[in-house]
């Protein structure tokens, strides 16, 4: 099998259960606290923007929840997604590593987010909604919730950070093409983009900008519509765990295992997707896989930041969660990246980090687009400028596994095609790009600034 280059799964291994890693973890999360009151939330704090199922899901110890039949049916339009060896990059950069790739560009959205939100959009249609807000960077998370919410009837409503708006006009096309409403953030439409406009006019907006705004739309629409999230909270993780235990059967297909395990990481949802399953290979089967964290240089919240509660959105209208974070004020440059920055990161990373389960470096933006630029010439496939950096990550261990004569098995998560991304490629070729290093003063700052628990 040593020239194969494609590992396909049946329709019939389309995984039946979703795995809560919360069931597997040496020591629980921290606990999630009320932005006013300081003390652990309930289910009753959260009900004003999520359904129950989800909430239910969020604080779950079961170890597998299963996935609804009208979930998995359309599942069935992309999954199982394909497991492939790169034999030609490998080639490419003279190698004795063996580089495996599991390929979430096949879904309709063109990335892994449709793993969550087909669910979230079917269990918020049950509870009896109408509707769905929700923020978006790059746009691959609002193109995959306004897809997921008309095969639901379901209205939604996207506030897509400003400097993406204008980066990638395409994605906010392809999001009305599904029946969604876009609004570029910092918007008038909110309070909370209304004060971050009068204080800074000309900002280029933030995923924490735009996330307080879907909150506050979502909060103060007298239980019409409810709040969604791409990344970040353990039902979102949970959902994109169809990636990994994919993956895990693959690699048997393969006849090989992972050596290490490399994903691009900026809230945690297609990171945790594939790398979930193998830790508990890690935790409960004796592997002993590392598992490797890329973040951008520009927005590094777990090699950067600092292992503390703070709110997940700019305006403080989020529960507090203990995370690796560069602080909820912080505004990340606008490099193209964009569904990569967020100020903090998913609860579960921060801990599987926190405990050295997992490890973590943050790559420029120019060696990212280098390193998708070679990938395409070998592989035939544009990555998206987020999973780029999956691969720059990838790539330094082949050339490490080169430099020591190792014959290494590595694996990584494309978790998006690029082909939305033109003008980003188009400025990189164009060497109108640079690298952007976030300053330790601006962190050390920031965290002047975090909430006093």
């Amino acid at each position: 099998m040593s020239d194969t280059v494609r590992f396909d799964l049946p329709q019939s291994e389309i995984p039946a259960h979703w795995y809560n890693i919360q069931a597997d973890l040496p020591r629980p999360l921290p606990p999630v606290l009320h932005p006013g009151t300081h003390q652990p939330v309930g289910p009753d704090d959260l009900a004003p923007l999520f359904p129950m199922d989800l909430i239910l899901q969020e604080v779950s110890q079961d170890r597998y929840i299963e996935i609804p039949d009208d979930v998995r049916e359309i599942y069935k339009l992309w999954r199982p997604t394909p497991l492939l060896r790169a034999h030609r990059l490998e080639k490419a950069l003279g190698t004795p590593a063996h580089i495996y790739y599991k390929y979430e560009g096949v879904s309709p959205s063109g990335s892994h987010k449709l793993n969550t939100a087909v669910p979230q959009a079917y269990y918020n249609k049950r509870a009896g909604v109408a509707g769905l807000t929700t923020e978006t960077g790059a746009g691959q998370w609002g193109t995959a919730l306004s897809q997921a919410c008309n095969f639901f009837d379901l209205e939604c409503h996207v506030y897509m950070v400003k400097v993406s708006y204008q980066q990638k006009p395409y994605r906010g096309a392809m999001m009305r093409t599904f029946g969604a409403d876009v609004t570029p953030s910092p918007s008038n439409k909110t309070n909370a983009g209304r004060a971050i406009l009068a204080e800074s006019p000309d900002s280029p907006g933030s995923l924490g900008i735009a996330i307080s705004e879907a909150v506050e739309a979502a909060a103060t629409s007298g239980g019409k519509y409810k709040y969604a999230l791409g990344s970040v909270l353990n039902h979102v993780l949970m959902h994109q765990t169809v990636i990994g235990q994919e993956a895990l059967k693959q690699m048997e297909l393969a006849g090989e295992y992972p050596d290490v395990i490399v994903a691009p990481t900026g809230g945690g949802s297609n990171f945790g997707g594939i790398v979930l399953p193998f830790v508990r290979m890690n935790l409960k089967e004796g592997q002993r896989t590392r598992i490797l964290a890329v973040e951008p240089a520009s927005c590094p919240s777990l090699t950067k930041g600092v292992y503390a509660y703070d709110f997940g959105d700019t305006g403080g209208m989020t529960p507090l969660v203990k995370m690796y974070t560069l602080g909820h004020d912080f505004v990340p440059p606008p490099v193209h990246a964009g569904g990569l920055r967020y100020h903090g990161m998913a609860s579960i990373v921060c801990e599987l980090f926190d405990q050295g389960l997992i490890e973590a470096q943050a790559i420029a933006q120019l060696e990212t687009f280098a390193a998708g630029v070679a990938f395409a010439r070998a592989e035939g496939i544009v990555p998206a400028p987020e999973a780029a950096h999956g691969i720059a990550g990838a790539i330094r261990e082949a050339l490490a596994a080169k430099e020591s004569g190792e014959k290494k098995v590595i694996l990584f998560n494309l978790s998006g095609h690029g082909y939305f991304d033109m003008s980003a490629y188009t400025e990189y070729f164009d060497q109108r790009l640079f690298d952007y290093d976030y300053p330790e003063a601006q962190v050390q700052a920031a965290m002047q600034r975090l909430p006093q628990i």
